[in-house]
């Protein structure tokens, strides 16, 4: 059994997926350490082709293309390609990227293999995301929230990671679950992020693993729908782990930055809050163990919102 599986979850980017295979390749002991690399066309309407033929002409790369039975969203997405992964480390990328280091297949098992914080076995390595053009870097991929503080750091100990840009441990998605699956669009990682620490484990940082993104570094344009289920997914998550308190300030803060990056879309605010007056009733609570919430103070957690 090779070591490491990679997840890609394609979305209507023929020439990105195409250049990303070709990165996975070119990587140093990629035949040596890939037990597999899952593509999985996630019901686009664009002609991929181009993407299956450099499959088929790749023999010495273990590829595994799928087609998703509908847009399954990023969770669900992932979640379908999980059901093909068997290596030790499983590492998620999104499709408009390549990494930069040739050694990142051997940087990501090196990094597993150091000792955690307290004794802390690591679950979850994220790493460090750059603009594909720019080679600035991504601010919103750090995984944590004092971006000033902590952007220079060669590695630190974290509590969420980057979703498209990280490698978590296989027996540790088989000890706590999958994503939810209810989460069509956004704050899928802090749900996992909660579950594993919650077990005991710990995530980490490390910059000697970068991926280039290719989005512009304006960012994407903020669509509604995907606006509010990030702020319905946050309140779900804070209603379900942390202290209610947190629920209540997340819930507002989140419908703040609605309005805000909607332009005052308040059809859409009402809708939101609708959906997030309702999580009390139909979510069970998971409250964070101690041991867990001092974790989250150690490593300087933003939990209000």
């Amino acid at each position: 059994m090779k070591p490491i599986s990679f997840v890609i979850i394609t979305y209507n980017r023929v020439a990105d997926t195409t250049q990303l295979l070709q990165n996975i390749s070119s990587l140093d002991d990629a035949e040596t350490l890939l037990q597999e690399v899952i593509v999985v066309n996630n019901a686009s309407a664009d002609d991929y082709t181009t993407v299956k033929n450099y499959i088929a002409q790749t023999p010495t790369i273990p590829f595994i293309y799928k087609d998703a039975p509908e847009n399954l969203g990023v969770t669900r997405g992932r979640n379908f390609a999980l059901q093909f992964a068997t290596g030790e480390f499983i590492i998620f990328l999104d499709d408009d990227a390549v990494l930069q280091n040739k050694d990142a297949l051997r940087q990501v098992i090196r990094s597993f293999n150091q000792a955690g914080i307290d004794g802390k076995e690591t679950a979850i390595v994220s790493f460090k995301v750059l603009y594909y053009d720019t080679l600035d870097m991504q601010e919103n991929a750090l995984p944590h929230k004092q971006f000033a503080k902590y952007k220079d750091k060669k590695h630190f100990f974290t509590y969420y990671f980057a979703g498209g840009a990280h490698a978590i441990k296989k027996k540790v998605l088989d000890e706590v679950g999958n994503l939810p699956d209810a989460f069509f669009y956004g704050m899928e990682e802090y749900d996992l992020s909660y579950r594993i620490l919650d077990k005991g484990y710990c995530i980490k940082y490390d910059s000697t693993i970068v991926m280039l993104h290719k989005e512009s570094p304006l960012g994407r344009k903020t669509r509604s729908e995907k606006q509010r289920m990030m702020w319905v997914n946050k309140s779900t998550v804070a209603y379900t782990y942390l202290p209610f308190q947190y629920f209540l300030t997340t819930a507002i803060m989140w419908s703040i930055e609605y309005l805000r990056k909607t332009g005052f879309d308040v059809k859409g605010w009402l809708q939101g809050w609708n959906l997030v007056s309702r999580i009390p009733s139909q979510t069970n609570r998971q409250a964070l163990r101690k041991s867990t919430l001092d974790y989250l103070e150690k490593v300087e957690a933003r939990l209000w919102y």
